[in-house]
């Protein structure tokens, strides 16, 4: 494979890659410590999963920082309140849509979530961005198909 995939992990993503040592998600983030794809997030994405490992599952926030330097995770630049503004109708959510449009300026080609209402089953969201959006599992199929076929 000449060039690793650039994917983005939201929130939800990352939450349950640090819970699941099994998970779909998890699974990124070994293919990113392996150089098959390389990792984005952002520091909103950092900031809400901080404060849901804080309340949920504050024994886990170690893990954080070590599977993410594992991953080789990149935070990436935050999007500008023209690119936030222009995604917040179809989004929904002011904060999805500043998380959506840190992956815009990303550069990724796949977005990957657990988000249904604001992501997944959300048809204006996934017409609004120049990437596919789906959950890790989605992403792992995505992957192993081109892969297949020599991507």
């Amino acid at each position: 494979m000449a060039a690793s995939i650039e994917v983005f992990l939201d929130s939800s993503a990352v939450f349950a890659a640090i819970l699941s040592e099994d998970g779909g998600a998890r699974m990124i983030l070994k293919l990113g410590e392996s150089g098959v794809v390389h990792i984005s997030v952002s520091a909103q994405v950092l900031k809400e999963v901080e404060g849901a490992l804080r309340r949920k599952a504050p024994e886990a926030i170690p893990m954080l920082a070590v599977l993410l330097d594992a991953a080789r995770v990149v935070v990436g630049s935050s999007a500008g309140p023209t690119a936030v503004r222009r995604l917040r109708n179809p989004v929904g959510h002011d904060g999805d849509a500043q998380v959506l449009a840190d992956a815009v300026v990303a550069g990724v080609v796949y977005f990957v979530t657990l988000d249904r209402k604001h992501f997944l089953e959300n048809r204006s969201a996934r017409k609004a961005v120049p990437f596919i959006i789906g959950s890790p599992g989605d992403f792992l199929a995505w992957l192993r198909d081109g892969l297949s076929a020599g991507l």
